[in-house]
């Protein structure tokens, strides 16, 4: 079958009204005949035209066409881009072949923005003085070098922190950057630069969770892979506009995930949350009775709870999974760890399922995407679920904006009708049932306008830490576990407070702190946001 033929270019002279709608005649009948072509191949069980997405350098090349056909380009009558750039340095050039009487007018403004990227190194004569006494008194370093400790300035700390964490660049690419600019270091010393001596950086990331999950009215969670020691792991992501953490385990279990909640504590408690936990998870009313009666509220740690587990008599691997993660709750509502109302906002994974959840109306969407069709009445019956579907997921986000109980109630018989509908395809009618079954934690919305109704903050935070993965690998020490949960939780903290990583590893490590503690600055944040 002959292909269409294409329209040779026509210059933008030649580009007036006739000519203009000509072309889009044409293109309406090559898109038309496109459309008969797939499904005459479709009729003979052949694979139509793949529908391939214009390519973004042909875009940035029709964006640029549309800019020379302005007379100024975009934001040209905006301020000066050097107004609030700092001079460093001022020179005076002097004009050439001026002829005799001609008069001086002032200086014409030209700046040049650069870097001064070069080895500075320093030597500290230190006084040093005996007394009479025979004692030996010798001048202290700056402030700045004992801060950081060693050899190593505040400014180098910092460039070797910000390539490996904020640009991904690996341990032996940092080490030969620094040997060709002449600086004397080992590959031992930039690791230790990397993960050594961070215990202010873990302490206002574990603040930053506390603070986040007692102040914030939702959170989004997801989790990804984390390979640790050459064995698989996962990592645990919470945040939401105001802030980001990550930490890294072997499991992604809900006891982890709880434990996680708890916010460094590590006792174990039974009270009426954790009861409550076991009646609505099927434990039976015997060994509830016996938990309660065992004369204990409160287990210090893990050793005394599972010690009190065997000596009750409770074995079964579900019943302790499940008494285990009512106790970690028990805890989490004794210390106040989160917001009373707090919503966990996810893709539908399990472990999150805790406390209010709330699911992510594009992952509901992707089980409908992941059906297959063969015949037409197939096809149109997932198109017109997957309309429907998005047309409510609008009158949603209309409700978000408006909220009101008549709305409310419309939209709860509106999400029964769609997702009960019988349709002719089995496995889509096992989607829509699957759907309908999440009812409250998809509508989740309407007794909460403020959460968000998917969970990509989640998804495009963790990508940030994915992208770390693919490049270094995987972690093989501890503290370099515990350095890349750290870094990448301030960092990406750091983004959504507006400040730059830049600025912030610079203000840590010189010890200055002129930077607020960002848990103060996360707190200040949700206090000013709207609602």
């Amino acid at each position: 079958m002959a292909s269409i033929p294409k329209i040779p270019p026509i210059p933008d002279e030649d580009l007036n009204p006739s000519v203009i709608a000509l072309l889009e005649i044409i293109r309406i009948m090559q898109e038309q005949i496109q459309e008969l072509r797939d499904e005459i191949a479709r009729l003979k069980g052949q694979k139509p035209k793949p529908k391939i997405k214009p390519s973004s350098l042909e875009k940035e090349q029709r964006d640029k066409n549309k800019q020379r056909l302005t007379e100024k380009r975009p934001g040209s009558d905006k301020c000066k881009k050097t107004d609030k750039l700092w001079i460093h340095d001022v020179e005076i050039l002097r004009a050439e072949n001026v002829p005799a009487g001609s008069t001086l007018r002032g200086h014409e403004e030209f700046t040049v923005q650069g870097l001064v990227f070069q080895v500075h190194n320093i030597l500290y004569l230190r006084e040093r003085w005996e007394t009479p006494q025979g004692d030996t008194i010798v001048a202290p370093l700056p402030d700045c070098v004992r801060y950081v400790g060693g050899h190593f300035d505040v400014s180098l700390h910092r460039f070797i922190l910000y390539q490996y964490y904020h640009c991904h660049v690996t341990q032996p690419l940092i080490l030969e950057q620094l040997l060709e600019l002449g600086v004397d270091i080992s590959a031992g010393q930039v690791n230790r630069i990397i993960t050594e001596r961070k215990d202010s950086f873990h302490q206002e990331k574990e603040e930053m969770l506390r603070v986040g999950l007692t102040v914030s009215d939702y959170i989004n969670v997801d989790d990804t892979g984390a390979r640790h020691k050459g064995k698989n792991g996962y990592c645990t992501h919470i945040g939401n506009d105001c802030f980001a953490w990550f930490e890294s385990n072997p499991t992604k279990s809900r006891i982890n995930f709880l434990s996680i909640l708890r916010t460094g504590y590590k006792d174990y408690v039974l009270n009426d949350a954790a009861f409550d936990y076991m009646r609505a998870h099927g434990i039976p009313q015997v060994r509830i009775e016996l938990l309660a009666g065992c004369g204990r509220t409160v287990f210090e740690d893990y050793g005394q709870w599972s010690a009190a587990l065997e000596s009750l008599g409770i074995f079964t691997a579900t019943h302790v999974r499940i008494i285990t993660e009512a106790a970690l709750l028990g805890s989490i509502r004794e210390h106040g760890c989160v917001n009373p109302d707090l919503v966990i906002v996810s893709d539908d994974a399990g472990q999150f399922d805790v406390m209010l959840h709330a699911l992510c109306w594009i992952h509901a969407e992707r089980s409908m995407l992941r059906l297959i069709t063969t015949n037409d009445d197939q096809r149109k019956a997932l198109q017109g679920a997957r309309s429907r579907l998005w047309d409510f997921y609008r009158c949603l986000k209309i409700y978000q904006q408006a909220p009101g109980k008549k709305m409310m109630a419309e939209l709860e018989q509106r999400f029964d009708f769609i997702f009960t509908i019988e349709t002719c395809y089995p496995s889509l009618n096992e989607v829509l049932a699957t759907i309908y079954r999440n009812k409250s934690e998809l509508l989740r919305v309407l007794q909460r306008p403020e959460i968000p109704l998917h969970n990509n903050t989640s998804e495009r935070d963790i990508r940030e830490y994915v992208r770390k993965r693919n490049i270094s690998g995987s972690t093989r020490s501890e503290l370099g576990r515990l350095c890349r949960d750290t870094f990448a939780s301030l960092k990406k903290t750091c983004r959504k407070l507006g400040i730059a990583f830049w600025d912030y590893l610079g203000d840590r490590l010189s010890g200055k702190n002129l930077i607020p503690s960002l848990p103060d600055l996360i707190r200040q944040r949700v206090l000013e946001s709207p609602g």
